[in-house]
């Protein structure tokens, strides 16, 4: 298995369809090769040895595209990083990694200027936007003209492919391994799950540096569909795309999805070609889901579960179970059931599977999961144990194998000796109509040890007071999993690169001092 055949395929069998298209800058699949092919002769000539690291640290583009697969086409690692980093952690990464290549573009010029001195490893700095390139800095076409197209390096199997660091934003980073067959199993998994093919029409709206949209980079080009690109997410730029373009497939995590169907432009766009909408990385709000199906009745909604030491994708749950009525109803808040060649079970605190419907932490096992955390034996050793990886999410599955994930275990809230899963309370507040965002948090309580706390924001700040919120809670879930105080705020809620809500920042303020520390 290795990454490069896919695009050698898709040369082969549609080289003249559209490989790539950004704004109106568009290349074929025999295009695309070439250009691959090129780009690692570009980065062999520079001095990239087999198994360096190429950094990439720039928004959407057909670029970044290339760059996955020139990297791997010239036996070398790519190393995507979080756009939305602090200095310090973008210059851990580098350093921890071991880069070599940095790639940056328009967006993140100063930054690669306030790291120059302090990255140990990086020896060229590559500029990746469409204006010159600026004085010191190698422009990324140049490593492609006048280039005479390099040989495969072949690399796949158990050979490394890429260092996709998670957790940058809660703690200290890991760089998780991941190799081609990881990579390639996956993308094996998603093809029919989620129906890629020669007639696919992707729209990158996610970043590309996360692999939830990284399950298309791989996923769409092994169907030999076609790539189409914005920067980065906006509603309105979103729809854009898709009207002008036909697109027929996305992903939208569910903060995008929320901002997208309580959009007020909505209803302008001609959004007709979209067949089908991918989801994940994040628990959906079956309120919001309820309504995205409501506002997009024609498309089709797929929920993938998964994480970056999974390639991501551990479940999907395809459309058919989308439905609020008859004999499949119910399974809407389910995240699937396991892919193709992924094994999953529930286990409790000793590592023994528990019966259907019991909650535990989720586990799977395949040729998907990754090599290990770099530099990390210990952490590797203990996430993963005979073979299975510890998602760290809690969950149950019932006796038809689908799973249920019911929040990640550290999120978990414990008041008064009770667990109170946060994703159920938010689900709960979603369904309120003024609710724009929300996120349930612990914090600390003298009485309870924690109380369920919860951060809202308000279409309108005089939408919802504190004593209906509690009151809508009640009539809905548990007297103890219902929020003891609510925080009610104007400003977006914090977010990471891949659009998550960061509830750890959010905990910081109440735990700060603390003795015990909510990770």
């Amino acid at each position: 298995m290795y990454l490069t055949q896919s695009i050698k395929r898709a040369a082969q069998i549609v080289g003249r369809q559209t490989a790539t298209d950004d704004h109106g800058r568009r290349r074929t699949w025999i295009e695309f090769v070439d250009r691959v092919a090129r780009l690692a002769a570009g980065l062999k000539e520079a001095g990239l040895a087999p198994g360096d690291r190429v950094a990439m640290l720039a928004l959407n583009s057909d670029r970044y595209l290339e760059y996955f697969f020139g990297t791997v086409w010239a036996g070398a690692v790519f190393v995507p990083i979080n756009t939305r980093l602090a200095l310090p952690e973008f210059e851990y990464w580098l350093n921890d990694s071991g880069s070599r290549v940095l790639m940056v573009d328009d967006t993140f010029l100063s930054v690669a200027r306030d790291l120059d001195g302090r990255m140990a490893s990086v020896e060229h700095v590559i500029f990746v936007g469409d204006d010159p390139a600026p004085l010191g800095l190698r422009h990324y076409e140049s490593l492609i003209d006048g280039m005479a197209p390099a040989a495969d390096a072949l690399r796949g199997g158990d050979d490394l492919a890429g260092l996709f660091y998670t957790g940058g934003t809660t703690g200290v980073s890991k760089g998780v391994m991941l190799s081609h067959r990881n990579l390639v199993s996956n993308a094996l998994n998603v093809v029919p799950g989620i129906g890629f093919n020669e007639a696919t029409r992707w729209l990158h709206s996610a970043p590309m540096f996360h692999l939830a949209d990284g399950t298309a980079t791989f996923g769409v080009s092994l169907g030999a569909g076609s790539h189409y690109f914005i920067a980065g997410f906006d509603p309105v730029a979103a729809c854009q795309a898709i009207e002008r373009h036909r697109i027929t497939n996305s992903l939208f995590v569910p903060t995008m999805v929320n901002m997208l169907v309580n959009h007020p432009r909505l209803a302008e766009f001609d959004l007709s070609s979209l067949e089908r909408v991918l989801y994940g990385a994040s628990p959906m709000p079956e309120a919001v889901i309820e309504k995205a199906m409501e506002v997009l009745p024609r498309v089709e909604f797929i929920h993938a579960y998964g994480q970056t030491e999974c390639a991501p994708a551990v479940t999907i749950m395809p459309p058919e179970y989308h439905v609020l009525d008859g004999p499949l109803a119910g399974r809407i808040k389910s995240c699937g059931r396991a892919v193709l060649s992924v094994e999953v079970r529930v286990v409790d605190d000793t590592g023994a599977e528990v019966p259907a419907g019991t909650v535990g932490e989720i586990c799977a096992r395949g040729p998907n999961v990754m090599l290990g955390y770099w530099n990390k034996p210990e952490l590797t050793a203990a996430t993963i144990r005979d073979g299975w990886i510890h998602t760290g999410d809690g969950g149950y599955m019932d006796e038809d194998g689908f799973v249920y994930v019911v929040d990640r275990v550290k999120d978990m809230i414990i008041s008064g000796g009770e667990n109170v899963y946060s994703a159920e309370v938010e689900n709960a507040i979603y369904e309120l109509a003024a609710v724009i965002e929300c996120a349930v948090i612990g914090v600390p309580d003298e009485r309870w040890g924690e109380r369920v706390h919860a951060i809202v924001r308000l279409s309108d700040a005089a939408a919802l007071t504190e004593a209906a919120l509690f009151d809508h809670c009640r009539q809905r879930i548990a007297g103890y999993k219902c929020p003891r105080s609510v925080e009610f705020q104007t400003e977006p809620l914090p977010l990471s690169g891949a659009g998550k809500i960061l509830k750890s920042k959010l905990r910081e303020p109440y735990w700060a001092g603390r003795d015990r520390q909510v990770g």
